[in-house]
């Protein structure tokens, strides 16, 4: 199931960003205070993925009013399409 990403989803989250190499984060705009603002400036572009109650994926992005950015986005490997890649 995919939808709207909300500030209930930060724990889990930030486990698997956590445990993602080269995951790039930043104390203060990655914090649960940093996303919920985040959140609220851009409220439907940001999504979330779950298998069996279990979060499998994510996206977060934004936009300034005339460009649009993404920030993170994360998939556990074992969810990823394609071929495997090399650890």
């Amino acid at each position: 199931m995919i939808r709207i990403m909300t500030t209930n989803d930060y724990e889990e989250l930030f486990v698997m960003w956590k445990n993602t190499p080269n995951m790039g984060l930043r104390s203060l705009d990655d914090s649960k205070e940093g996303i919920s603002s985040f959140l609220k400036r851009n409220p439907y572009t940001n999504f979330v993925a779950y298998e069996d109650d279990k979060l499998v994926g994510a996206i977060l992005s934004g936009h300034d009013g005339r460009r649009g950015y993404i920030y993170h986005t994360v998939v556990l490997p074992e969810y990823r399409g394609g071929e495997s890649l090399p650890a």
